[in-house]
């Protein structure tokens, strides 16, 4: 199989309810469903666990935090583990990133060969939780409902910042790659930090969303006591009790994200109009690394299993590939081994290693017969917590609470637990089983927290004495840029055109 060009486009934090079959009808995104009508569409496509470094290791690697290490937003992704840019660097392919990923450790590359962009967060320890200390709120970087009440317009902010940069640096990539001067293929991946809140956003796309009639949950706040345990302790990480969340703030927040939406598919269509303007051909596959909950059942940003945190968008445009919309269940941790299986890399080597599994035989029209499986072990949780989505059901577990079963075709909005209900007990038995043949919980929380106390040792120590940060310092080689009096001349200014001589 040749080994074409890659377009990977990444978002963070977008709800994947949205895009039941690409964009939702009232979304302005035209970039995305214009891409939509050419693409498979993933509509029951889940991350591998609903948190930023987590769930982007995984997607990059194909496995579950259980094995990457990757448990939270301070956990070292370790070098050692192939990800798609390895394995696609090694057959032959130039690739880069431009934006977030969210490494944490010394190695800021994982199989890049050039980053564009630092990243949005920090790279080292501070961000471990502490599983010692059930309940203690580290306030100075947990997430609160600031981002609620504070939501509304601004025409710049952190960010908006990056992101600006993110696509600037794509497109600029884009075009030097028409160039030709690699005759590699390349794998490109370009990494945006919006619609994740703040839920800030320019003018231009909240005025776009003034009648919208979706700036209000589908099912409302309810009493912290009518909660499961996991949702009270996501309030309790969140600093609820602090904050006095009115139906205007709820309004404004959806309504930013909304806009945030309409904001990256104005990037996103900068990028592909760059690619169809310089002639080049590429794969072009649009996820999210999670979800958000955007306010049902008085919920907000991820750290649980429900659709709204759990489920993202993915698209897949291969071209000579025909568009199709399918409702089969999938990870995000599937991307690895199906990018290899379309360019013909074979992942023998750590085949019998890896979770996800490649995509082509389910498009093709074959059943996918395995379960999707996710995993969480960070902020709000003080054990970790898995779950398997599988036909119409999401059975979800944690050592600390009780099991939940939920009918997704019956109940979208996973309200009724049946887990004891006697119509489903055949379905219950069944998960059971397989979470036991997959998981020790015991095990799991264990690694979990010998990862935690060595990581609070280390970041403790490196904070003592001269300060050496991971954070990825972009490479600008000035020197080589524009024209130099090391350049022949003649040459600087057609090398750098395309097309050349029309």
């Amino acid at each position: 199989m040749s080994k074409q060009n890659i377009l990977i486009i990444m978002v963070d934090q977008l709800n994947g309810t949205l895009f039941p079959d690409g964009p939702a009808e009232w979304l302005y995104a035209p970039n995305l469903k214009k891409l939509a009508k050419k693409s498979v569409r993933f509509e029951n496509c889940y991350t591998a666990s609903p948190l930023c470094a987590p769930g982007r290791a995984s997607f990059m690697s194909g496995q579950l935090p259980s094995i990457s290490g990757v448990y939270d937003n301070a956990a070292e992704f370790p070098s050692d583990l192939p990800t798609y840019a390895h394995h696609l660097r090694r057959a032959g392919y130039q690739t880069a990133l431009s934006g977030k990923m969210h490494f944490v450790g010394p190695d800021q590359l994982h199989g890049f060969e050039e980053r564009l962009t630092t990243d949005i967060y920090p790279a080292d320890f501070g961000w471990t939780p502490d599983y010692r200390k059930p309940g203690e709120r580290i306030d100075w970087w947990y997430h609160n409902m600031g981002s609620v009440t504070g939501a509304g317009v601004a025409e710049i902010s952190n960010q908006m910042e990056y992101d600006d940069e993110v696509a600037y640096e794509a497109t600029r990539k884009l075009f030097d790659l028409s160039r030709g001067h690699d005759p590699r293929p390349w794998c490109l991946t370009v990494s945006f930090t919006h619609p994740h809140d703040p839920y800030v956003a320019r003018k231009k796309y909240w005025d776009l969303y003034e009648d919208c009639e979706h700036l209000l949950p589908k099912v409302s706040a309810m009493d912290y006591d009518d909660h499961d345990p996991h949702s009270k302790r996501i309030f309790d990480a969140n600093d609820w009790r602090n904050f006095d969340i009115t139906e205007d703030d709820i309004r404004k927040s959806r309504r930013a994200y909304f806009s945030n939406i309409s904001y990256l598919d104005d990037k996103i269509g900068e990028i592909l109009d760059t690619l169809e303007r310089t002639r080049q051909e590429a794969v072009i596959l649009f996820v999210s690394d999670h979800g958000d909950m955007l306010g049902e059942r008085g919920l907000w940003f991820k750290m649980t299993f429900y659709e709204g945190a759990s489920r993202v968008p993915m698209m897949l445009h291969v071209p000579g590939m025909a568009p199709h919309h399918e409702t089969t269940p999938v990870s995000n941790i599937d991307v690895c081994p199906t990018l290899c299986d379309l360019v013909g890399i074979s992942m023998d080597e750590v085949d019998p290693w890896t979770q996800g599994e490649s995509l082509l035989p389910l498009i093709n029209g074959q059943r996918r017969v395995s379960p999707v499986a996710m995993e969480y072990a960070a902020e709000a949780s003080y054990a970790p917590l898995v779950s398997l989505r599988q036909d119409n059901y999401k059975f979800n577990r944690c050592a600390l609470d009780p099991d939940q079963l939920f009918d997704l075709a019956s109940d979208p909005n996973e309200l009724i637990n049946v887990i004891d209900d006697p119509v489903h007990a055949d379905a219950a038995e069944k998960f059971k089983k397989m979470a036991n043949a997959r998981w020790d919980l015991a095990q799991f929380d264990e690694e979990v927290r010998r990862s935690q106390a060595r990581r609070w040792v280390v970041y403790d120590a490196l904070r003592n004495g001269n300060y050496y940060p991971w954070d990825y310092q972009p490479l600008k080689k000035a020197s080589e840029r524009f024209m130099r009096n090391h350049m022949d001349l003649n040459m600087v200014e057609e090398r750098q055109r395309f097309p050349r001589g029309e």
